[in-house]
């Protein structure tokens, strides 16, 4: 069975992201979607939130797995014993920090194979910050996010009067 591993913060998730995926599937049996918990990167939304809203989102496809992870990716590679990374390329200037990170895990496992993908040019634009910025300021961001997760976004910002 031929296996990739995604991963990002995927804060919230978008349909961009979602894009990715199925072109993944096309290519891969199984996709382990791997949500960082990256507190670094400060989220708007916790881990647990972001993997539920991840399952929910990709719940009608087949062949994924969702899981948290909060180590090297590599590692996390490993231990699913995993050897492609999906990587996702929306413009040239995702390509040079991408480009990078794929050499670094290379280093690190010279059988990790990092692959590109991009999303349909309709979803070119859309990112989790931008999202961020649309949820924060009470902006339309249901289009730019799967259909399954908006009542979750809505829930979750209310809840926490962010």
């Amino acid at each position: 069975m031929r296996k990739a591993l995604y991963s990002g913060t995927f804060d919230p998730i978008t349909i961009g992201h979602i894009d990715i995926i199925k072109a993944s599937l096309s290519v891969f049996d199984e996709v382990v979607v791997a949500v960082a918990v990256s507190q670094n990167k400060h989220p708007m939304f916790n881990i647990d939130d972001r993997v539920k809203m991840a399952k929910n989102a990709l719940a009608g496809l087949q062949n994924i797995k969702v899981v948290a992870f909060d180590n090297l990716l590599v590692d996390l590679a490993s231990s699913l014993g995993i050897l492609h990374i999906i990587r996702g390329l929306r413009a040239v200037s995702d390509f040079e920090y991408e480009f990078q990170m794929g050499y670094a895990n290379n280093s690190l496992n010279k059988d990790l194979q990092t692959l590109f993908f991009m999303p349909k040019v309709k979803n070119v634009f859309i990112s989790s910050s931008i999202i961020r910025e649309l949820i924060r300021f009470d902006g339309k961001f249901e289009h730019l996010v799967p259909k399954e997760i908006s009542k979750d976004i809505y829930a979750i910002h209310r809840h926490r009067g962010s």
